[in-house]
């Protein structure tokens, strides 16, 4: 071999070592190294909450509920009382606004005031009646959010918290992975229908949510246990006159709240909080037909499993 050939040799041998190095050190990029680096990003959404309904057989003789998926819970131990279609991924219409709730909740002060613009005042449908360019504060507005179901409420917390709805959507889904919800896609704070798009969530996932903004949130239980507020006047904002809506609020004994939905392609959701003898039950219903009567079934018979008795005189009326 001539001089010209084993320097063309070396010189070969020289750089294919360098490129063996470059592609098997560890830590030094390669071709293929941005697809296991998505995978971890996912994987780094770590999950904070340990309480879940428990995939226990349930006893569902007795009930006969038009209700698309039905779940029943025992609030404290997550015991299922009766279950129906609890994995299918269905829309919840207004339950949505639960986890509103517990984003603004958990990154905001009551006091934080936030602006109502003109997306927020005109978004349409439930509505607390805001007009564009009020202030309102955070306590404020989860009133307006929880009682009638503001979907005004809903699109000034998402702006105010994150300066956009389209990223507060964003943090929605990645708390329900935090808390485990796998089964649920969001796709605006209001839980409103859109053309072209799907917003689902199940049974179980929804009690999940539910479960953890009722337990982590004082304020969110003394506001959706409020059964009319009026909020006077100020120089930022009208006065507001919020009645509640939440069905069985004042005439199932024991129900304490949590939040009622509906559009046309939901029907009819409830998410039902209830204590009575120290027992607590959560139950979710969702595409119902009745969902008052439903769920005040529903109650009775959970309540009947611990050998509770309730009235309801004013319901039966």
């Amino acid at each position: 071999m001539n001089r010209m050939g084993k320097f063309v040799f070396l010189a070969g041998l020289f750089f294919l070592t360098i490129g063996f190095f470059f592609i098997f050190k560890p830590g030094i990029p390669t071709f293929g190294s941005p697809i296991p680096k998505v995978i971890a990003a996912r994987d780094q959404i770590k999950v904070i909450n340990d309480w879940f309904p428990k995939t226990l057989p349930a006893d569902n003789e007795g009930l006969n509920l038009t209700a698309k998926s039905v779940l029943l819970v025992d609030y404290d131990s997550g015991e299922v009382l009766y279950q129906k279609n609890v994995s299918d991924k269905l829309p919840a219409a207004s339950t949505v606004k639960i986890m509103t709730a517990l984003l603004v909740l958990e990154g905001n002060k009551l006091s934080d005031t936030f602006t109502v613009s003109k997306k927020g005042a005109e978004v349409g449908e439930d509505s607390m009646g805001l007009t564009e360019g009020e202030k309102l504060s955070v306590e404020e507005l989860l009133y307006g959010l929880m009682l009638p179901s503001g979907n005004d409420a809903a699109v000034t917390i998402a702006e105010g918290v994150y300066g956009s709805e389209d990223e507060f959507v964003k943090q929605m889904n990645i708390k329900a992975r935090q808390l485990g919800a796998d089964d649920t896609k969001f796709i605006n704070a209001s839980g409103l229908d859109v053309d072209g798009e799907t917003q689902y969530t199940t049974a179980v996932d929804l009690a999940t949510i539910a479960h953890y903004t009722w337990e982590t949130q004082k304020a969110f239980r003394r506001i959706t246990s409020t059964e009319r507020i009026f909020l006077d006047a100020t120089d930022a904002h009208k006065a507001f006159d919020l009645t509640n809506d939440t069905n069985l609020l004042t005439t199932y004994p024991g129900v304490r709240g949590i939040k009622p939905g509906f559009t046309w392609e939901s029907g009819l959701c409830l998410v039902t909080y209830a204590e009575n003898n120290g027992k607590k039950l959560l139950g979710v219903i969702l595409g119902s037909a009745n969902r008052r009567f439903e769920m005040a079934e529903l109650l009775d018979f959970g309540f009947s499993k611990y050998g509770i008795k309730v009235d309801h005189p004013a319901l039966d009326l």
